[in-house]
């Protein structure tokens, strides 16, 4: 049996157990027991190891530590929480097995705050805590966002003389990750070096990711050039550091260099670079991992072939996303959210809700985000009766409780539709504190409608907010500029500065076909602005051939 065990065959030590009963030869043992339970486990055959614990039962195994400790860890990985917690509960002597097999099972399935209770009952009754217990429930505070305390926890192991490892500076590098402290990340990058496991890959990964994240990509790409030869995973780290910050050029570099030193791009690395040229509208790379994905079969990626979608579709190549979208077997929710969301930009209302309805009939239920979608694309489009019967069906037929997202869309749908009243009444009217985007969206309907009446109520209302956003200003200040109130304008104006709110200049991404470059409205000092103005000319120019073609149709229809 053990045989079996230290080769990966759960089921042929069950077979060998199975035999060693029927041939009635040799007895099982205090011994034999914790090795079947442990098959069970990795077969995750519940019933089998409920029938080995009722046989050892009958043998007067309950006593035995090992076979305890055993069986609360099969029931735990099978699944079974409330049967590995009693049999832990009516443990005589526990030891430090038994509380981690305990904890690790809560912490594994979710139940973290009983996995915390738990190592603080350990705790008070002084039971011996490893490194284990310790990068356990570190984790968990992580898993619960709790990262002070997961930073706290690892401070008293150290200031406790408590064995730490590799995986608690692993730990400790995620908190600091996920929360921005580059200053306790460098401490712990010092502990690591102290420790001697700087080298250890997942630690690798942890640091660059860490100053990745702590904007210090300057320490995050001497990190990854110091070592000899990173792995996919590390490449996967360095290419998702630069997508963190919507560096898509450095990105694309470290793709190329990662192919070219001979390691192939693997599911996470595609998915990742994917996520970034949809950020970016990056049509050119995107299509060029669309052909890497279909040479190399990646045909059960369901999120892979999302992204895809998502590209696509936020690229504006609505056909490329659809054919992509018609070709998956296996279509879940985000698959449809993209197309909906794609064909919503685009003000394809009609087909977007198609998509909803196809999506209803398919037996997949909605949740709160694809509701945003749907009924942003009917804001776009103008389809003021379905999305008011879509809010209505989410309490009355899908169970969702509108969210402040779902009354924002129902604002803005009002507003485009130019309902003002509509769109004030649901602002006044809500359970909820209305944001100051809402009120935004009705002052630049007003500006566009010349409601000076609601968009003066609604400016009012903007500007107790103490909005930072400069763009809410201007807002305000262009529906004051074209009703002609110069008084009010000038108020918003001195508001503005008084407040330090700056308008930031408009800035755009070119591709002239060598890569993306981004340039400010006027900036004449970047080095391709020759060439970016140039083809910006050119666009102007088509842009007035297009308007007087539609001038002289619209002419020639009178003549007619």
């Amino acid at each position: 049996m053990s045989s079996c065990l230290a080769h990966g065959l759960p089921r042929q030590a069950l077979a060998a157990y199975q035999q060693m009963l029927s041939s009635a030869a040799v007895a099982p043992d205090a011994f034999t027991y914790p090795s079947v339970l442990r098959a069970c486990a990795e077969a995750r055959d519940l019933a089998m190891g409920r029938a080995v614990h009722t046989h050892a039962a009958g043998a007067g195994m309950d006593g035995h530590l090992f076979f305890q400790n055993a069986l609360v860890s099969m029931y735990a990985k099978c699944g079974d929480l409330v049967a590995a917690r009693r049999v832990f509960d009516g443990m005589e002597h526990k030891d430090v097995v038994s509380w981690n097999s305990m904890i690790s099972a809560y912490a594994t399935t979710g139940q973290w705050e009983e996995a915390v209770d738990l190592f603080q009952k350990m705790r008070a009754e002084e039971a011996e805590v490893n490194s284990v217990t310790w990068n356990t429930i570190a984790g968990v505070y992580i898993k619960m966002r709790d990262h002070k305390a997961a930073v706290a926890l690892i401070r008293e192991m150290v200031r406790g003389g408590a064995e730490v490892d590799f995986v608690t500076v692993v730990i400790g590098l995620n908190a600091c990750s996920r929360v921005g402290w580059l200053r306790l990340g460098k401490e712990i990058h010092g502990l690591a070096v102290r420790m001697c496991c700087d080298g250890e890959q997942s630690v690798s990964n942890a640091l660059i990711t860490m100053y990745a994240r702590c904007k210090d990509m300057d320490c995050a790409h001497r990190l990854f050039t110091m070592l000899g030869c990173p792995g996919v995973v590390t490449w996967n780290t360095m290419i998702a550091s630069f997508a963190l910050s919507d560096g898509a050029e450095e990105a694309s570099r470290f793709l190329r260099e990662m192919v070219s030193s001979g390691v192939q791009p693997n599911y996470v690395t595609v998915v990742t670079y994917l996520a970034l040229c949809a950020r970016v509208a990056n049509l050119q790379h995107g299509r060029e991992l669309h052909t890497h994905i279909v040479k190399h079969g990646f045909k059960g990626y369901r999120l892979l072939w999302n992204s895809l979608i998502d590209m696509y579709s936020k690229s504006g190549r609505l056909s490329v996303a659809q054919n992509v979208f018609d070709t998956m077997e296996d279509r879940d929710m985000i698959s449809y959210t993209s197309m909906i969301a794609g064909y919503g930009m685009q003000g394809k209302g009609s087909v977007a809700l198609r998509l909803f309805d196809q999506m209803i009939d398919s037996g997949i239920k909605p949740d709160n985000i694809i509701m945003v979608t749907v009924l942003s694309a009917c804001s776009h489009s103008g389809l003021v009766t379905h999305g008011e019967e879509l809010f209505d069906k989410m309490t009355s037929s899908y169970g969702i409780k509108p969210q402040t997202e779902h009354y924002t869309c129902m604002v803005d749908l009002y507003a485009r539709a130019g309902l003002l009243e509509k769109a004030e009444g649901v602002l006044n009217r809500s359970s909820f504190i209305p944001t100051p985007a809402m009120w935004a969206a009705l002052v630049g309907a007003c500006h566009d409608r010349g409601n000076i009446i609601i968009g003066e109520r609604a400016a009012r209302r903007l500007l107790e907010m103490r909005t930072e956003n400069a763009g809410h200003y201007v807002l305000i200040a262009n529906m004051y500029a074209a009703a002609g109130c110069w008084e009010e304008l000038a108020e918003v104006r001195k508001l503005m500065r008084d407040s330090g709110v700056m308008k930031a200049p408009g800035l755009a991404w070119a591709d002239l076909g060598n890569g993306f470059t981004p340039f400010l409205v006027g900036d004449r000092s970047n080095p391709l602005a020759p060439e970016i103005y140039e083809v910006l000319d050119e666009l102007s120019e088509q842009m007035k051939n297009i308007n007087s073609c539609s001038d002289l149709e619209m002419v020639e229809g009178f003549v007619e």
